[in-house]
Formats: structure tokens, C-alpha cells, sequence
């Protein structure tokens, strides 16, 4: 929820003194109240209608599961990688590989003032 100090709602406080006056403070904190208990009464109705709709089949769900702050993306590394069975170990080479060279390209020398050959569409 909302994390507030106490010294926070008391500058808050403090503040709406100063800016609305001690006639009017107690008209909108009025409102204010007014306007929590009907928002109070919007969401446990959205969350009543939400029940009706998805059926008894979702009442066991722990929507606590789904929740994104629980995303660890180490711990469910570290989990999928501790699940799969373990790596069959490499083969030992029994003659020794030699190294595979990349083929050479041709070398090709320009004549004295010759331009270097440009494709202007490569870059």
C-alpha cells in the first residue's frame, strides 16, 4: 500500500491548514472520507463481480504467485539449470584434430593511381 511516515501526514496536515484554512479543512476532509469509503466500495464490488465471473474453478489460485515483485530472474535461472539432468561429459578425442585454416583470399595490387573499387550502398 501507500507507505507514509507520520511525520509525513503531519507536514500534509500542516500544509492543508495553511492552504485551505481552519472554516474550510473540515468540509473537504468531509469529502475526502466520502471519497475513500466509495472507492473502498468500487473495488470490493469489482472484486465480488470478478469472483461471480471466473467461477469456483479460480478460488484456490494464490494470485500472491503471480505477482511481479516476485520475478527473480537469478532464482529462476538457478532453478531451471538445477532441474535438467546433468550434461553428458565430452568426448575425449582419440586422434589429435588438426586446426581448420580459413581459405586465403586472393590478394589484388592496384595500379599506381588506380582508385580502391567503393560500394557506395554497403554502409
Amino acid at each position: 500500500m501507500i507507505d507514509i511516515s507520520v511525520e509525513k501526514v503531519a507536514l500534509l496536515l500542516i500544509i492543508a491548514v495553511l492552504v485551505l484554512g481552519p472554516t474550510k479543512l473540515p468540509e473537504y476532509a468531509r469529502k475526502l472520507g466520502r471519497l475513500i469509503r466509495e472507492l473502498r466500495r468500487m473495488a470490493s464490488g469489482a472484486q465480488e463481480k470478478l469472483r461471480q465471473e471466473l467461477g469456483p474453478e479460480f478460488e484456490d489460485i494464490d494470485w500472491r504467485k503471480m505477482d511481479p515483485r516476485q520475478y527473480d530472474p537469478r532464482r529462476i535461472i538457478r532453478e531451471a539449470l538445477l532441474e535438467d539432468e546433468p550434461l553428458p561429459e565430452p568426448a575425449i578425442p582419440t586422434q589429435p584434430q588438426t586446426p581448420v585454416q580459413p581459405p586465403a583470399r586472393p590478394v589484388v595490387r592496384l595500379a599506381a593511381g588506380q582508385k580502391a573499387p567503393f560500394d557506395d550502398e554497403s554502409t
